[in-house]
């Protein structure tokens, strides 16, 4: 995790604005063709479209990636998460390498933030096939900790419930709790409808399509907060920066949490 030259700023704040993309290693994917010419290959749109997803995150506090490359041949060896981060002037960054194709690629789950975090973990998910992951922050201490998880599931029910049960398992004792990322579901699935009944996770109300960004039909990717936060709005940004459109959420912070979180400077 990076850290900032400046000191934090001691004033509390009572919201937060957070977001959630799936950025296909940086590729700008309009159609499913682009997959092959655009995903997999280096190609020199990436940089740019890197730079406009920085330019769209600059008013967020916390903002979670998955399928950055963590620094391969298809993302020309840059760390895609780190890119943005100092692209967008965030003082804190970290990232999960996950599956690794060879010096081709690795994507990665990455947290970009504007709080300094206690703590990092990176958890391993369960999978017949491994190479998924789940990136812990937390966000102060004790009772009043907020903690973040960021992740991207599988594509099949059977592992999505498997890996849910492992995030419930992570968030079981927390009581303000975010998990954000691809979950390849709906709100209402079988999956997450356990993870709601295990965890104070809370199923959100209306959430936007995302997927494919060219013609948004699935609501696959989620912000989902515990019973002790409130989201007061939940939206789509408007320009795609993969075949995901970026999910954003501002949520307001239950008094004791607004006391343990500082900005940094």
């Amino acid at each position: 995790m990076s850290a900032p030259q400046g000191s934090a700023n001691s004033t509390s704040f009572e919201r937060l604005r957070l977001l959630s993309c799936n950025i296909v290693a940086g590729a700008s994917v309009g159609r499913y063709r682009d997959y092959v010419t655009r995903s997999w290959l280096p190609h020199p749109g990436k940089r740019a479209n890197l730079e406009a997803l920085a330019r769209s995150i600059e008013d967020f506090d916390l903002v979670g990636l998955q399928e950055a490359d963590a620094g391969t041949l298809r993302s020309g060896f840059v760390n895609q998460t780190q890119y943005v981060a100092e692209s967008a002037g965030f003082p804190y960054w970290s990232h999960q390498p996950n599956r690794r194709v060879s010096r081709l690629a690795q994507s990665a789950n990455g947290l970009i933030s504007r709080i300094e975090p206690s703590e990092v973990i990176d958890h391993p998910l369960p999978g017949r096939i491994p190479g998924r992951g789940a990136l812990l922050a937390r966000f102060g201490s004790g009772s009043d900790a907020l903690t973040v998880v960021i992740s991207h599931l599988s594509l099949g029910p059977e592992a999505r419930m498997r890996q849910l049960g492992f995030i419930a398992e992570l968030l079981a004792d927390a009581p303000h709790a975010v998990l954000m990322g691809d979950l390849n579901c709906a709100a209402d699935s079988a999956e997450l409808r356990e993870l709601y009944r295990k965890t104070a996770l809370s199923p959100p109300i209306a959430p936007p399509p995302t997927f494919p960004s060219w013609r948004p039909r699935r609501a696959i990717d989620h912000i989902l907060v515990s019973e002790s936060l409130q989201i007061d709005s939940l939206w789509t940004l408007p320009q795609a920066f993969s075949d995901h459109l970026p999910v954003a959420a501002s949520v307001t912070l239950p008094r004791g949490l607004q006391m343990e979180l500082r900005r940094a400077a």
